[in-house]
């Protein structure tokens, strides 16, 4: 598993399989891979949801899906990134045409010190020249000196890689129920409580922090990789989906409406003419944003009492650590086995 996950003995005993139901209450990407994993090992899951199938309450459904954990490592702690090259390994098993095209990291000449500093703070790329940028994504020829190509990094479109994991719990056994929001009291067997900020009637330290996003579409520009455009409060990105639509995003605001703010809008907009000036003349499909759960330190935690399980806090990780949160879950479940960074037992 992970070098500093020792078995121990916790509150709940090893269970054989299939002795207990396990019910897992949030069907964003927390909990869907827990579903999926505990399924895929022969527990009897059901997975409930408040929203249906399309999945607009979810935050989720407002997400950029990047699979970035080297340049998350310029700001989060290590924690996220060993959780993250784990998750890593679990997305290519279980969704192998998840595509790892690596991601890149530019900046202008006004913020030439913070992309640098960005290069000191970050493993796993390599620098290009501005031919080799030009090689590896043709649209940007011309727009940039160098740049920084996290090769390993991947990402995914959240609206169509929810559908396939759902399909995937269904396939290993389980079952989903939509427009479903019991209370993890209510259930019986073990519950995993995947709830996110509708958590905090049991976990108040909980706080919304919100990441704005809009969706745009143009023929104009092919990219076959986030691109990261190093900004003086926050990275900002464009990250390819399919159909000649894009991504920007995504801020990280400590506020908890749900309204996109004109000076966002400028922001996020400015950085896509500021990659290519094409986006200029694209044509905006979407405004939106989404409220990432988050605890104090901005850490993810698997809270257990009894046979109570909340796995929250993910924040801006979520789709890159899911996956492995799902696996210790699932070990402490079976094994007993204790991850001490992000486990918490009564």
């Amino acid at each position: 598993m992970y070098q500093s996950s020792k078995p121990q003995r916790g509150p709940l005993p090893a269970a054989n399989r299939g002795d207990s139901p396990v019910s897992v209450i949030g069907a964003g990407i927390a909990g869907a891979w827990q579903a999926l994993l505990f399924a895929q090992a022969g527990h009897d899951v059901t997975l409930h949801e408040r929203s249906d199938a399309a999945m607009m309450l979810s935050t989720s459904h407002w997400a950029g899906g990047m699979l970035a954990p080297w340049c998350e490592s310029e700001i989060a702690e290590p924690v996220i990134s060993r959780l993250g090259l784990r998750a890593l390994d679990l997305w290519r098993r279980e969704l192998p045409d998840t595509p790892f095209n690596g991601s890149l990291v530019v900046a202008h000449s006004r913020d030439r010190n913070d992309f640098e500093r960005f290069a000191r703070l970050t493993k796993g790329h390599q620098r290009l020249d501005a031919a080799a940028l030009a090689a590896l994504e043709p649209s940007l020829e011309g727009r940039f000196r160098d740049a920084l190509f996290f090769a390993g990094e991947g990402h995914v479109e959240p609206r169509r890689v929810l559908p396939q994991l759902h399909a995937r719990i269904v396939a290993a056994g389980g079952t989903i129920r939509f427009n479903s929001e019991p209370a993890p009291d209510d259930l019986d067997g073990i519950v995993i409580d995947c709830r996110g900020l509708a958590a905090r009637d049991t976990q108040p330290a909980l706080r919304g922090v919100k990441g704005e996003l809009i969706l745009i579409e143009t023929g104009e520009v092919q990219l076959a990789r986030p691109v990261r455009l190093i900004h003086p409060r926050w990275p900002l990105y464009v990250i390819p989906r399919e159909d000649g639509r894009f991504m920007l995003g995504a801020t990280t605001i400590e506020a908890e409406d749900t309204g996109v703010s004109v000076r966002s809008a400028l922001e996020l907009l400015g950085a896509a003419y500021a990659v290519h000036p094409a986006f200029a003349e694209a044509r905006i499909l979407e405004f939106g944003s989404g409220l990432r759960p988050a605890f104090p330190d901005n850490l993810p935690r698997i809270a257990v009492d009894a046979q109570r399980i909340a796995v929250n806090g993910l924040y801006r990780h979520g789709f890159l650590i899911a996956p492995a949160l799902a696996e210790l879950t699932l070990a402490y479940v079976e094994r007993g086995q204790i991850d001490n960074e992000v486990m918490q037992c009564a």
